[in-house]
């Protein structure tokens, strides 16, 4: 969330940067309103506390006069006190309604841009800011990862449709293995980076998706549940950024204890509501699926470091797996609504012959943190500051299953096993073609 202050004080410049996200002419629309019901309530709160300074006032004379008889002199004072109160009730009503209103337009503006976030409505505007590895090349035609998948058993989409419809896998076997292989070697890589491990809740509440920016803008690509939370409405978890980031809302941590940084592995539940007819086939886009989550928890000083420590370890993964890759700095219109700065990494996909995002690491500013009210204390003492957080896949499981049947695949049909990986496929060296 911004700033209100900022929004009032400087309408012009917050403009600019929703220019920059090629804002639609609503959006545009709601900062004008916004900034109107801002001065509006901020004008009700000047004349209710001057309405309440006279009515003490008036309230203070009428004492004396009560205790020294003077009644029928009291009387106008009363009206009076009466009349006022009568005007407070009225404007705290408009008020509380102008308050209602400023806190839903404000949970609809995005946040603020980087400056050096290019400018660019969408993924081809995306800058790239380097490569690694070469794309293989093969000495036959490379079948996508659904077919590798299938043909040597790893992968059963038509009987999970049958569980639970159209974008959920079924793993078997070696398939089922190299996804928990992956898991594990992404969680000790993690902990061997100096992140800490965390197990935490799959379903939260309103305030917790509200926390991170999840509500109220993306309630249709969620799952919410019947069932309430804490009389709440409750929520499956599309990220595990939801849960880890919300650790501390409402603290005030200590400098000395910053950064502080968090892993989680967690299934993903995404309604994916406005992705119809995209991805359809395979694992790219699915309603479940699993990730392991990287979190930071810094001051605004420490981020843009930490960002780049995230994103060199998410890299770092893609180059043991030995997995060709790029990093692209999002454009304006391609920045996520709550990031302040993304950088998104894309692996290389033979049967595509294209990069798609296995990873998205963000800096988010305060934006979040000031939804979270999650703040910490300078050193030296003073009021205490908002924190700003980062955080990235480390990577999304199944699109790197993806990656790797695709890019080690052999003619033969079985995969090859990265050296990194083989001691968590119990020293396999290939997913043979018989499965």
């Amino acid at each position: 969330m911004l700033d209100r202050k900022l929004v009032a004080g400087n309408p012009d410049a917050v403009r600019a940067n929703l220019a920059k996200r090629s804002a639609s002419e609503e959006l545009l629309g709601g900062l004008d309103r916004l900034v109107a019901v801002i001065n509006r309530r901020r004008e009700l709160q000047t004349e209710t506390d001057a309405l309440r300074a006279d009515r003490n006032s008036l309230s203070k004379q009428i004492g004396p006069m009560m205790k020294a008889g003077s009644h029928a002199e009291a009387e106008p004072l009363k009206a009076q006190v009466k009349e006022v109160g009568a005007r407070l009730s009225v404007i705290e009503e408009t008020r509380k309604e102008m308050e209602e209103e400023e806190e839903g337009l404000l949970m609809a503006l995005p946040n603020l841009l980087a400056d050096q976030v290019p400018e660019g409505k969408d993924e081809h505007a995306n800058e790239t800011v380097r490569t690694w590895g070469e794309p293989r090349s093969f000495d036959f035609q490379p079948k996508d990862h659904v077919a590798v998948g299938e043909d040597i058993g790893l992968l059963d989409f038509e009987r999970a449709a049958k569980l639970s419809g159209a974008r959920f896998p079924v793993y078997r076997g070696a398939g089922a293995r190299l996804e928990r292989a992956l898991i594990n070697y992404f969680l000790d890589r993690a902990g061997e980076a100096g992140y800490t491990e965390m197990i935490v809740p799959y379903i939260v509440s309103r305030t917790t998706m509200t926390g991170t920016g999840q509500l109220p803008k993306f309630e249709d690509d969620l799952f919410r549940l019947d069932a309430q939370l804490s009389g709440e409405d409750a929520f499956l978890i599309p990220t595990a950024e939801v849960p880890v980031t919300n650790l501390h809302r409402g603290e005030i941590l200590a400098m000395e204890d910053l950064p502080l940084s968090y892993c989680a592995f967690t299934p993903c539940f995404r309604a994916e509501a406005g992705s119809y007819g995209r991805d359809v086939r395979g694992l790219i886009r699915q309603h479940q699926f699993h990730k392991v989550e990287l979190v930071k928890l810094c001051t605004g000083e420490q981020a843009p470091d930490q960002l780049a420590s995230l994103l060199g370890h998410a890299e770092s993964l893609l180059q043991e797996l030995e997995l060709p890759h790029r990093v692209q700095l999002l454009c304006g219109g391609d920045t996520g609504f709550s990031a302040h700065i993304t950088y998104d990494i894309e692996v290389w996909l033979p049967s595509q012959k294209t990069y798609r995002e296995i990873s998205s690491c963000s800096w988010f500013g305060d934006f979040q943190a000031r939804r979270l009210k999650m703040r910490h204390r300078p050193d030296g003492g003073g009021k205490p500051q908002l924190m700003h957080t980062v955080n990235g896949s480390g990577l999304a499981v199944g699109r790197t299953v993806v990656g790797l049947l695709e890019n080690h695949q052999e003619a033969d049909g079985s995969v090859s096993i990265p050296d990194v990986l083989r001691p968590y496929m119990g020293g396999l060296a290939s997913i043979p073609a018989n499965g």
